[in-house]
């Protein structure tokens, strides 16, 4: 009886134990459910290595998120991580989770372990193609400041940095004006809603009476040449710039393709020089408008032209005063009967001299507009007076003054053996030595002997025709000389197949001789 009555006792306590810890389990390890259909223990892998297990898949991203926002609470900068995350799940009816605190904390470790790159936030300027990242906005300041200060030595102007309401995003830009100070200093400008007729009449009593000592001489205006666009980002520490980086690279000159506008008495090499190029560099720069150093240039023609510029310009209005001697403009007389080459001066000039106010414009330091606001002629200059011609001339005139047309262009009777029953020029019968000219501009192709025409010379001129001069005493050109218009290029003679003292003259368009009348 007590043999077995302590069997069933140990056997009764031992059941006893094992519910006691099934109990444990249940209270002290949360429950994963069961379901027959789905895993319900997730792994939860981040670059390969165990973080936690959990029996919620929705509840990763979040967690994921958490140990993230974690990495970027820790630095100001803006953190890459590289990472993948595995989840592996299995069915179970007993098993232990983690916290989601303790998955955190493993995730936060691994992502720290992987940073791949930081990118910091910084301040990127743009000024045209050019683009700098600072790191803070008083190196953006000191950046406007340093371009500003050569322009602006009395401080007279500020820099504002203000949002550009053009644009949809978040971009700032530039503003320059007048200090504060100054603009309180002086009296402001505005109309009143009542009295605003006696305000315009003190306008108009100042502009009569104005005189030298009332304007304001110095720097009316001043403002940066190009836009400046600034945007809050976050770049790689590498593609970050020094203030002293950016100065060079805001300040620093390059060569850049400009227009130059041709002013009364400029010449190729006038213009050559104010643009710091030599005359050959001016002419290869434009082809299609200079042939030379001797091109005649209209006021108002455009040339191109290099300038050296910075980055970064300023434009700054001066008002100035100033007195100089100067010319009026010069009068025409317009003659009819005259071709539009011929003119004659029928009055001299007479230089003035004046005192002068005036809002002149600078880019950098280079002129660009003399706006005058106030002049007074102390001697008041006498203008030139030009008749001039008013008739185009022909594009060819007749190569000899004076002369007799002694056999025209076409069929003939030949007038001594070995002369063509076509003449294919004209004949101007005039004394030997008689001078010869060109009969327009061009290049000299032939001068010398030339078998049945004597002496010659054979005239390439720029539209593609010749003109040909025969039976010459002298030739005064040779081969590739460029002769103008109207230049002496021979003396008439009685060379070659010639019946007496006379000039033959031809012109020939694509090569075919025509009726030289027709052009002359």
């Amino acid at each position: 009886m007590y043999l077995t009555k302590y069997r069933e006792t140990v056997k009764f306590r031992r059941i006893g134990a094992m519910l006691f810890t099934a109990l444990l389990v249940f209270v002290l390890v949360p429950a994963i459910k069961s379901d027959k259909d789905a895993n319900n223990l997730i792994t939860i892998f981040i670059n390969g290595v165990s973080v936690g297990e959990t029996n919620d898949a929705s509840a990763v991203d979040k967690m994921i998120l958490e140990a993230r926002k974690r990495i970027a609470r820790s630095s100001e900068e803006l953190v890459l991580i590289n990472y993948d995350m595995v989840l592996s799940g299995t069915k179970t009816i007993f098993g232990s989770i983690d916290s989601e605190e303790t998955i955190i904390n493993n995730i936060y470790e691994i992502l720290s372990d992987n940073i791949q790159k930081t990118k910091e936030p910084v301040y990127e300027v743009k000024i045209n193609a050019l683009t700098l990242n600072l790191r803070t906005p008083e190196e953006v300041m000191e950046l406007l400041q340093t371009v500003k200060a050569p322009y602006d030595e009395e401080k007279a102007f500020k820099i504002d940095i203000i949002s550009d309401h053009t644009r949809e995003l978040n971009v700032l830009t530039t503003s320059v004006s007048r200090n504060r100070e100054e603009e309180e200093s002086g009296e402001s400008f505005g109309l009143p809603m009542a009295g605003s007729y006696g305000k315009l009449d003190k306008i108009f009593d100042t502009a009569e009476n104005q005189d030298i000592e009332s304007f304001d001489f110095g720097i009316q205006s001043l403002d940066f040449g190009e836009t400046v666009e600034i945007v809050q980002a976050y770049a790689d520490p590498d593609d970050i710039v020094s203030l002293e980086e950016a100065i060079e690279a805001v300040t620093k000159t390059s060569e850049r393709d400009k227009n130059y506008e041709v002013v009364l008495g400029d010449t190729v090499s006038t213009i050559a020089e104010k643009n710091s190029l030599t005359t050959r560099e001016l002419i290869e720069m434009n082809p299609d408008i200079l042939s030379g150093e001797d091109t005649v240039l209209m006021a108002g023609d455009i040339l191109r032209v290099v300038a050296a510029e910075p980055e970064l310009s300023v434009i700054r209005t001066d008002k100035v005063y100033y007195e100089e001697n100067y010319n009026a403009p010069v009068e025409y007389v317009d003659n009819d009967e005259w071709y539009t080459n011929e003119s004659a001066v029928v009055r001299e000039p007479v230089e003035g001299f004046r005192k002068v106010v005036a809002d002149i414009t600078y880019k950098n330091n280079e002129k660009q507009n003399v706006d005058i606001v106030y002049e007074e002629d102390v001697i008041q200059a006498v203008a030139k007076v030009v008749e001039r011609g008013t008739k185009a001339p022909p594009t060819f005139i007749k190569p000899i003054s004076g002369g007799r047309l002694s056999s025209g262009f076409g069929r003939r009777v030949a007038p001594k053996k070995g002369a063509s029953t076509f003449h294919r020029g004209v004949d101007f019968a005039i004394p030997i030595g008689t001078s010869v000219m060109a009969s327009s501009g061009g290049t000299v192709v032939r001068a010398g002997w030339g078998a049945g025409y004597g002496y010659c010379v054979y005239i390439q001129h720029p539209n593609g025709m010749m003109t040909r001069y025969g039976h010459l005493k002298k030739v005064l050109v040779y081969t590739g000389q460029n002769v103008r218009q109207g230049e002496r290029i021979a003396l008439s003679g009685n060379t070659g197949v010639s019946t007496g003292p006379h000039l033959h003259f031809e012109i020939l368009v694509d090569g075919v001789q025509v009726n030289p009348l027709n052009y002359i």
